[in-house]
């Protein structure tokens, strides 16, 4: 399948997962239990979930193409509250976002009721087991978990975290994050205990567009810690780079990114770059709410009023030092990769654009000459 995406033609538009021809989803499911019995580790968790999504790209286009205005998104379950905005009026939001997330819902729903797909957390293999369970933070007051992202503002969410533990006195407290003191993790529980939670406790995530997330780990840590640039940059520039062993670490370029993570096998990348699917699977565990970065604030204030956190206690607002990823940023870096690292690149990321409804990035030639 994932020859198949190289070899396809540029299209003209935002390139998009085509539906699979005849035949191709029973070739990919006998693919995909072909490999299982081997025991090898394998790039996505089933070729036929691949062949599912594919299936599903009509909905990734109808976003694309905005034709989905008379679509009447889901409303909340009974007993959840209408969100608020400052104001006080209740409104559930604008059409575009409930429409979107319907998508997400209706998505995952299809993908996550396949046959193969885990069903708990106790269903997956125990390192990806471990890597869930270290990501989903506990909120025992509030009773919650919330499965941190990184690059996805996670960092404010922890601060949250700590403020309504009370072991930190305000979310606007000048501190570096501390990001494992005063934490509860769902692993560092006894097995009971996590499923009870994970039964019982409201449970989010926030999502990302992936290249957008890619960009942005890239130019933090490589182009702001040393311990990044000593650890990985060296390595990366040794390894891509002829006569690289000279670097510092600190000019590490976007395409030799690119092309370590193309290398890497994704169970074992770091978390800043591992999918957002396999930091907290989304089938094993079956999340209430899905919030996106792109409507942090108001998703997130949705979150805390949803939880019934103090009305004390709000989202931070953006550091006025921070510079992010804006879309004529991205289209700099994409335009100046070469197509191929990024094609190739896509597989590794494809639940991620595809479970949460994000475009597949548009390199063709006619975007990149605007």
């Amino acid at each position: 399948a994932a020859r198949r995406l190289r070899r396809r033609p540029e299209p003209s538009e935002a390139m998009l997962p085509r539906p699979p021809f005849p035949g191709e989803l029973r070739r990919a499911a006998a693919s995909g239990r072909s490999r299982a019995r081997g025991g090898g580790t394998v790039l996505l968790p089933s070729m036929l979930m691949f062949g599912v999504i594919l299936a599903s790209s009509g909905l990734l286009l109808m976003i694309e193409k905005g034709i989905l205005a008379e679509v009447k998104p889901l409303r909340p379950a009974a007993g959840e509250p209408a969100r608020r905005d400052l104001g006080g009026e209740e409104t559930r939001g604008d059409l575009d976002s409930e429409v979107l997330r319907d998508i997400r819902n209706r998505t995952i729903g299809a993908v996550c009721g396949q046959r193969a797909m885990p069903r708990s957390v106790w269903d997956l293999p125990a390192g990806q087991r471990r890597t869930v369970l270290r990501h989903l933070l506990v909120s025992d007051k509030y009773r919650f978990l919330y499965c941190y992202v990184p690059k996805v503002a996670c960092s404010n969410w922890k601060r949250i975290l700590k403020v309504l533990d009370g072991a930190l006195e305000s979310v606007d407290v000048k501190l570096k994050m501390d990001h494992k003191s005063d934490l509860v993790f769902l692993g560092d529980m006894e097995p009971e205990e996590i499923s009870y939670r994970l039964e019982n406790y409201y449970k989010f995530i926030f999502v990302r567009n992936p290249m957008e997330r890619l960009l942005s780990a890239y130019r933090n840590k490589f182009g702001e810690i040393k311990e990044y640039q000593q650890k990985y940059g060296v390595e990366i520039a040794r390894r891509y780079r002829r006569n690289g062993g000279n670097s510092a670490g600190d000019d590490v370029t976007f395409s030799e990114f690119l092309r370590y993570l193309l290398d890497e096998d994704v169970e074992r990348m770091n978390e800043h770059w591992m999918p957002i699917y396999n930091l907290c699977q989304p089938c094993a565990v079956r999340y209430d709410f899905i919030g996106s970065y792109e409507r942090l604030s108001d998703d997130a204030n949705y979150v805390l009023e949803r939880v019934r956190s103090p009305s004390s206690v709000r989202f931070p607002e953006r550091q006025a030092w921070y510079k992010p990823v804006t879309a004529e940023t991205l289209h700099y870096y994409l335009c100046s990769t070469q197509r191929r690292l990024i094609k190739e690149l896509l597989p590794k990321y494809i639940l991620d654009f595809s479970l949460f409804a994000y475009p597949l990035p548009n390199i063709t030639s006619e975007f990149c000459r605007q």
